[in-house]
Parts: C-alpha cells; structure tokens; sequence
C-alpha cells in the first residue's frame, strides 16, 4: 500500500499534468498580459447577475445583499463591452441564474448568437434546471455547472442546500446536457461536513468532463459573520491537510480539478450585478461599473493573479461538444 506521502507526490504529478492540458497552444501571456505592462485582458468573465437563491449554504461567498439586476439592455450592453475587451469565455452565476429562466435565456443567446463569445456557461445549484430550458437554449450553453457537495441527505441539509440526495437530478441533468452536445460539470465546495466523504461512486457514475473541488473560503466581505452579514464559514472551515486529503483519495477521478484557497483566491474575474469587478485580496475593494467607465479603467487597481489563473487550469477546452452536429475542435489561441 503507499504511505499517504507517496499518494500525495502522485496527486501533485498527476495534478500538474492534467493542467498541462489545458494550457494554450501560445504562451499564457500573450493572452492574458502578465509579462509587459499593457493591460490585462479579461479572458474569463464570471458575471453574478443576481444574488437572490432558493438555498441557504453556510459558507455562500456570495450572499443575498440585494434583489437587484440590471435592465436587461444594460446587460447586453456590459456584455458587449467585455467582447470588445477581449473577453472570450463569460460564466453566468448568482444566486441561483435558473430563479430568473426568461432573463437568463435571452443573456444565453445574445452572448453566443450575437456577440459569438468562445464560451457561455451557467452555475448553478441544479434544482431549476429543466430540459425545456435546455431544449430551447442548449445550444447556446457550453458548459453546464452543477454544485453538488455532497450525496449524503443529512449533510446536504447540515450544509443548507436542502437538496436531500442530488444524485438522481444530476443523472438526468448529465443525461440532457449529453443529449444538447453541452459539457457536464460539476463544483463541490470541500468544507467540515464533506471532508470525510467518499464520492468516488457517484462521481464515476456521473462521468463530468470537469469536477472542480474547492477548498471552503473565509471571504471577509461576504461570510465572516459580522453583524451585517448573513453568513458565518467558521464552522464549514477546514486545514489545507484534511483538503489535501480529500483530494488524494479522489486522485483517481480523470476529471478531478483540485482548487485550494491560494489557488482561488484572487484568480477569478468576478462582476456583480451591477457589472463591478470585485477584489478580495488584502483590501476589498469594489470597481466603478463597467457601464460607466472602460474595462481597462474598471480593472485598474483591482487584484488577478493571471499566473494563479492560468495555473489553476483557468484555461481549457471550454467550447461545447458538439456545434451543428460536428464535435468541436481545440482552441485556436
């Protein structure tokens, strides 16, 4: 048997080269700009138009602080200004984008028909989605992320999801997306209630093209359990030891995406709704709107780590699996 040491350095060599799979076929910072001193290039755009949600999850790094969503000509007109940026792939997510079907089918279409982004996927928690929504604008998505942290009733209801066992859904939501030709994926958030888990059946089972694990984050302007806030992730947070453990034992998952907190923290692009890059390193800081000033001038000042980005395999084969009946090819950096 190996010793947890040797299981670890596997995990590490392994995890290193699945990375190197998604990397582009050019130097990363050609793309993303972070060898010179022009301005970075907002490759990948995760978009929280709304943070109303149907959970209530303990360690929820983006809570319910408002009701608000812009009109939707104004987020076109944000979402076309990120084209002409640069932006190649945009991630929709909340909240819960399903609560909103009519507004997210419109951004769904307009992002791939109209402004022809490279990449247009959706977060979500899964309890929403159906396949008449699938049906009229499947072939729009990319990429169809559901959370999942776990396939235990009792620590889904501890956690806040309120989704008692997922596993039949996420069956039938893996079934349509193969049937709509989008990839399948799914996030898990590894925190004190999952860490001891095993998922290997089910994830098996399930076959998503990418299971990205996160490490639970303590995300001071959201979930430090201030007074003003309406989440407390003490009680959810975990060492890197018992996340690393985790990992090794779902090491042999092809499509294991291991994203602990230095990796995460500050690598993502994220807007809120009101179209404000969000930093959340060291000082948190809050951009001017897109919709009133440039891109560039929005993203100065605020902290990415394009290396972390890249190294996280930020990039990958995001295109969807099938586009008119052919199977799409690579990226073409």
């Amino acid at each position: 048997m190996l010793g947890l040491v040797s299981v670890l350095v596997l995990l590490v060599y392994k995890t290193k080269a699945r990375k190197a799979q998604y990397l582009p076929t050019v130097k990363s910072p050609s793309v993303i700009n972070s060898e010179n001193n022009t301005p970075p290039i907002p490759v990948s755009v995760n978009y929280h138009f709304t943070r109303k949600c149907n959970f209530a999850c303990g360690f929820c790094f983006h809570t319910a602080k408002t009701i608000f969503m812009l009109p939707m000509d104004e987020a076109k007109r944000g979402l076309q200004l990120l084209k002409d940026a640069g932006t190649l792939k945009v991630n929709f997510a909340g909240g819960e984008p399903f609560l909103h079907k009519e507004y997210l089918g419109e951004l769904l279409d307009y992002c791939k028909t109209d402004l022809g982004f490279e990449s247009v996927s959706i977060v979500s928690n899964g309890s929403m989605i159906t396949r008449p929504f699938l049906l009229k604008h499947g072939t729009n998505i990319d990429i169809l992320a559901v959370s999942c942290d776990s396939f235990n009733p009792e620590t889904n209801q501890k956690i806040g999801r309120l989704s008692g066992n997922p596993l039949p859904k996420l069956k039938k939501i893996a079934a349509w997306c193969k049937e709509f030709g989008i990839k399948f994926k799914i996030n898990t958030v590894v925190n004190r209630y999952n860490v001891n888990e095993d998922m290997n059946h089910q994830i098996t089972t399930l076959a998503p093209f990418r299971w990205k694990c996160f490490q639970v984050l303590l995300d001071e302007s959201e979930n430090a359990g201030s007074t003003e806030q309406s989440r407390d992730v003490h009680p959810f947070l975990i060492s890197r030891t018992e996340y690393d453990a985790f990992i090794a034992r779902h090491q042999q998952q092809p499509s294991l995406v291991p994203e602990p907190n230095d990796l995460m923290r500050s690598s993502y692009l994220i807007l809120d709704e009101y179209m404000r890059f969000l930093s959340k390193e060291g000082e948190y800081k809050v951009s001017p709107s897109i919709l009133d000033v440039s891109v560039e001038a929005a993203l100065d000042g605020m902290v990415w780590r394009r290396e972390e980005f890249v190294e996280r395999g930020g990039i990958y084969e995001w295109s969807r699996e099938v586009v008119d009946g052919r199977k799409s090819e690579k990226l073409d950096w």
